[in-house]
């Protein structure tokens, strides 16, 4: 049997879940891994099942592991109620190839019938501040300031989580970002559990940031390989400057 040409990128559902116009969270790797740190804990609260991953040429070829557990470093969540996705990312991607890879990301939202795209990331500081910042259309950005949420002056957002909301502004779907500054050398979970709470404001959720205050160290000490595979790479992939 001849072997098929591995895809530019695509999205290979394992699961198949009747969503219904979801609102879809996605975290990237950057500064503390707050947006991987953030979605895998929204993914843990909320029950969420894996659906799909990203196959795609231009992933470097790496996985990665949990607890002795192999698992695909790019993948896609959703609630049993089909109202909320996740997409979650453990690996720094290469420029080459991102927009085929946010290309095949928004049209699967669009298939899902997604109105709107919340990126959580961070951005690299020598220390957390408690404060959540956003980028978003001017109504939006609005709303978000009556909940204590800060607006972002001005700035530039790169890599993927650049290349999806770019994607956003010339398609009929809202990209957000929500961003903390967080530490630039180590994982960050407690830049992440404001992440969350500022979630909580915006979309009326409830999910417990607890475990992430209690369990920073832990959480620190497994993430911390993969945080120094960021800082390597900064200079290749960067994050939100303000």
């Amino acid at each position: 049997m001849q072997q098929k040409e591995f895809p530019e990128a695509e999205i290979f559902e394992i699961k198949k879940v009747d969503l219904k116009s979801p609102l879809i969270f996605a975290g990237f790797v950057g500064a503390g891994l707050v947006g991987p740190i953030a979605v895998g804990h929204m993914i843990e609260k909320l029950g969420m099942k894996e659906i799909g991953y990203m196959r795609s040429k231009h992933l470097p070829p790496s996985t990665v592991f949990m607890r002795g557990r192999l698992r695909h470093p790019f993948r896609f969540y959703a609630n049993k109620e089909g109202t909320v996705c996740a997409v979650i990312c453990e690996i720094t991607l290469r420029i080459e190839g991102v927009y085929t890879i946010v290309a095949a990301i928004l049209d699967w939202a669009k298939e899902k019938g997604s109105n709107e795209i919340i990126i959580l990331d961070g951005v690299a500081s020598n220390e957390h501040d408690q404060k959540a910042y956003c980028a978003a259309e001017e109504d939006l950005c609005r709303v978000m300031a009556d909940k204590n949420i800060n607006i972002i002056p001005h700035g530039f957002i790169t890599g993927i989580p650049g290349g999806i909301l770019n994607e956003c502004l010339i398609r009929e779907i809202r990209g957000v970002a929500l961003l903390v500054k967080a530490n630039k050398l180590l994982p960050d979970p407690e830049a992440a559990a404001t992440l969350i709470e500022a979630v909580n404001k915006m979309y009326e959720m409830q999910i417990d940031v607890s475990d992430l205050k209690k369990e920073k160290e832990r959480i620190g000490a497994e993430l911390e390989e993969l945080s120094q595979k960021y800082v390597q790479d900064r200079k290749q992939f960067s994050g939100m400057y303000m």
